[in-house]
């Protein structure tokens, strides 16, 4: 997949009014009579700088407000979406990688058939701002790069995942590079390279842009690339479903797609 290199500036109050206005004439957000109660929404950070930069918009078109929280998209971080949802935080919309949803499908947490899938996620690689940027531009280089590095840092989520359970061995460098690697909880793998505690890290792309201190490298190269979809549904227990549905058109419409493409993020609306 292609590497990105998008501006990190947030949309200016007129582009954001604008997008809201466009919305709102393509039928995206029209408020119900009733439509009164605070929306919750539990985002995993893939898709969250596009998130970030599309929520205001909505507040001002449909006058709601919308209450966010952060984690994971799997594992057992008390921060983690299943772990908010195990101790059923209030929750109506979850977005994160769509396997993950997938599961808590099948375990009653999210309403079946009401996934959409919003964006493809690309990995990628950064180093501390300044920094000598290794090369990652093929699996040969790749293989160097972290053999070299004297500390590599991965997310607890999807990338991570990958990472420890999959390329690495794929690489064939498990036994040499996995003893270096460092798994990060409940934080940015790029904050981590940013203070100088791993000399390289491992993130979704857009995980890794809106980060300072960083310079993004590029993403993995294509022969072990591993996209990831991001999707959100409508949880069980949400006290506002029809809201729910209201804010998952409004991310997944097409007027949203120049700023999700902004922050390395593909927006599957745009297909």
């Amino acid at each position: 997949m292609t590497a990105f290199a998008f501006p990190r500036s947030a949309l200016t109050r007129r582009a954001a009014l604008a997008l809201a206005a466009s919305f709102a004439l393509a039928g995206c957000v029209s408020t119900p009579p009733a439509a009164t109660g605070d929306i919750h929404v539990m985002t995993s950070g893939g898709f969250t700088a596009a998130y970030n930069e599309l929520r205001p918009g909505f507040e001002r078109s449909t006058g709601r407000i919308v209450k966010t929280a952060y984690g994971a998209s799997m594992g057992n971080a008390s921060d983690s979406i299943p772990s908010r949802l195990g101790r059923n935080e209030p929750a109506d919309v979850v977005i994160l990688a769509r396997p993950a949803l997938d599961a808590l499908v099948a375990q009653g947490k999210v309403v079946a058939g009401s996934q959409v899938d919003l964006v493809r996620s690309s990995i990628g690689f950064a180093v501390r701002k300044g920094a000598p940027k290794p090369d990652i531009g093929t699996v040969d280089a790749l293989k160097r790069t972290l053999l070299a590095a004297p500390s590599i840092a991965y997310s607890a989520s999807a990338s991570g995942t990958y990472y420890e359970t999959e390329l690495l061995k794929t690489l064939g460098i498990e036994d040499q590079v996995k003893p270096k690697s460092k798994r990060i909880l409940s934080e940015r793998v790029g904050t981590v390279v940013a203070r100088g505690d791993a000399a390289l890290g491992l993130q979704q792309v857009s995980e890794l842009l809106p980060i300072e201190g960083i310079d993004y490298i590029g993403p993995l190269p294509a022969e072990v690339q591993r996209v990831t979809v991001f999707s959100a549904g409508v949880a069980t227990a949400s006290k506002q479903p029809e809201a729910a549905r209201q804010l998952i058109r409004y991310l997944n419409a097409p007027a949203a797609a120049p700023t999700i493409a902004k922050t390395g993020l593909e927006p599957l609306s745009a297909r």
